[in-house]
């Protein structure tokens, strides 16, 4: 009984030191901090943003941490490639004036054209990459190309609309359509037949009708290279964005 009541005392005693031990060492870690705020290389008034780094950092899961590791050695592999710093040469006699927004996945050409304005959209490349060998149904499935949205307008009146696709030194008109800007929205217009069951002569003039407009493979053959360049701006902006994300 003696006994159990020395050890009953003995850690009593000891409870309040421990105690008094762990509020010591947090008064430590606290005069530290302090005493960082107060030294010449940090302001008090950095102390708050101290104080949420520290909460934040410290409140990051795991995982987090691993996938900000993963998305800066993605934004350094990307960097290191020259792709994204390149800068395209205008063609001889490029007619177009280019307008290129970051962050968004089109560029725009407008030029003017004996009372005619013509826009041009651009989007982004269909790349091939040569993997995949099972599709053979035709050569220009194996050829990476752009696709094109092409206005020709004239002041007050009708629009034609061509939907092209741009392969290498050829392009593709997939559709044709004549646009009224007085025509209803609740109204559905007539279309046209598909481009491919046009007269063969009637789809040859078009072609040239195109091309003396601006719209040949000395342009889309820049605007290819321009588009996969563009791509890659873009993805290491993507990645950077991801990165600010996950560090908040």
């Amino acid at each position: 009984m003696a006994f159990a009541s020395m050890l009953r005392r003995s850690a009593s005693a000891f409870v309040p030191r421990a105690l008094r031990a762990i509020g010591s060492q947090r008064y430590y870690r606290s005069a530290a901090v302090l005493s960082a705020v107060n030294s010449s290389n940090v302001s008090r008034s950095s102390f708050p943003s101290l104080l949420r780094f520290y909460s934040a950092t410290s409140k990051r899961p795991g995982s987090d941490e691993a996938l900000l590791r993963v998305i800066k050695s993605e934004i350094e592999c990307t960097e290191e490639s020259n792709d994204h710093e390149q800068v395209e040469e205008f063609p001889d006699g490029f007619p177009f004036k280019l307008n290129d927004n970051p962050g968004q996945q089109t560029i725009s050409l407008t030029r003017e054209y004996q009372g005619e304005t013509i826009d041009v959209e651009v989007h982004m490349p269909d790349l091939v990459t040569g993997e995949d060998d099972d599709d053979d149904d035709t050569e220009k499935s194996n050829q990476s190309s752009i696709p094109l949205v092409v206005r020709v307008s004239k002041r007050g009146g009708p629009s034609l609309e061509f939907g092209c696709t741009a392969f290498p030194d050829e392009i593709a008109i997939d559709s044709l359509s004549v646009k009224d800007p007085e025509h209803s929205e609740d109204q559905i217009a007539y279309e046209g037949p598909d481009f491919t069951d046009l007269d063969e002569n009637l789809q040859k003039a078009f072609h040239k009708y195109l091309e003396i407009r601006g719209i040949k493979p000395s342009t889309t053959n820049f605007l290819h290279e321009y588009m996969i360049n563009k791509d890659n701006r873009e993805y290491l902006m993507w990645l950077k964005n991801l990165k600010k994300f996950v560090e908040a």
